[in-house]
């Protein structure tokens, strides 16, 4: 019989890991002794927390990030087929959300093996929780384009949508770019439109602030080189 993937929310921030991983998750990530990470090396320095069961060098780990081929995807899931159980790490927040991830869990469903997703944190729907937007209809786009005129026209037909559909909109940014980003929202888009920036999501530092455009452009946060989630809502 073959075991089962889980999937593995990894903290956002190092601050407090109790504060956004259930002691039943912590304990059910510590019994594992097969992972595949985006980072290894970053995935060990979590699991380290834990008190996993084996010697942190005694554990298999597998790498999984944007350059692993399509066809390289079967040879993760063989321990598993073969009984074993195994975790999927992000390096950030929920496995196969804005993640390399994805592919991989559609094909242990291909495979039979059992999908166990575990509760743990991710920036995007803390934001939306947090943001006051609406949570009935929302949909996330990923990183916008990076060239000033697209991300504008991009800005542009978002905003529209949201306004249409009555649709929360949510992005994110390459950290040192997350200032830029900002001064083209509140340049491109309505006064009356809503703004939602979420930054350092379950830091101590955090910070979620919603506010019309026109009021944003009175005073911009310094958010350059802190991870942000934005928010729009025409």
């Amino acid at each position: 019989m073959a075991g089962k993937l889980y999937l593995i929310p990894t903290p956002i921030s190092p601050e407090n890991i109790d504060w956004v991983l259930p002691a039943a998750v912590q304990h059910c990530i510590a019994e594992l002794s097969y992972f595949i990470a985006e980072h290894p090396k970053t995935a060990r320095q979590f699991l380290k927390q834990l008190n996993c069961k084996q010697p942190l060098q005694a554990l298999h780990m597998q790498p999984l990030n944007e350059h692993t081929a399509a066809k390289d995807l079967p040879v993760l899931l063989e321990p598993i087929l073969a009984g074993q159980d195994g975790g999927l790490l992000s390096e950030a927040g929920c496995p196969a959300v804005a993640d390399p991830g994805a592919e991989l869990v559609r094909l242990a469903h291909k495979n039979h093996i059992t999908v166990v997703p575990l509760v743990g944190p991710s920036s995007i729907v803390l934001a939306l929780m947090a943001s006051g937007l609406n949570g009935q209809r929302f949909a996330f786009h990923g990183y916008l384009p990076v060239e000033s005129a697209a991300c504008a026209s991009k800005i542009a037909e978002l905003e529209k949508q949201s306004i249409s559909l009555r649709q929360t909109q949510i992005f994110i940014e390459a950290p040192y770019r997350n200032q830029k980003l900002l001064e083209q929202l509140v340049a491109v888009c309505r006064d009356s439109t809503d703004l939602c920036i979420a930054s350092h999501l379950t830091f101590f530092s955090e910070m979620v602030m919603t506010k019309p455009i026109k009021e944003w452009r009175h005073s911009l946060p310094d958010i350059n080189r802190i991870p942000a989630i934005f928010l729009l809502q025409g």
